[in-house]
């Protein structure tokens, strides 16, 4: 397989990684970003859109959520 790159930003930016001599040549740039690609979470997902719909899974649990109150503690004045 052969990969043509056209843009120059993307080239400089692939000769910048193998200045930093953390990769052997252009290939090992490449594959890592896609194996890093892989591994980072999906885009796509719609974010929850309030707290009830965050905590919705937690329903029927029976956590409470309350706090304690505060008993304070004692200061010399």
């Amino acid at each position: 397989m052969t990969i043509e790159i056209t843009k120059p930003e993307i080239e400089a930016l692939i000769n910048q990684r193998l200045r930093t001599g953390a990769f052997k040549d252009a290939e090992d740039v490449i594959l890592q970003a896609l194996q890093s690609s892989l591994s980072s979470p999906p885009l796509d997902l719609p974010p929850a859109k309030d707290i009830v719909e965050m905590f919705a899974p937690l329903r029927g649990l029976n956590l409470d959520f309350s706090r304690n109150p505060s008993t304070g503690r004692p200061i010399d004045l």
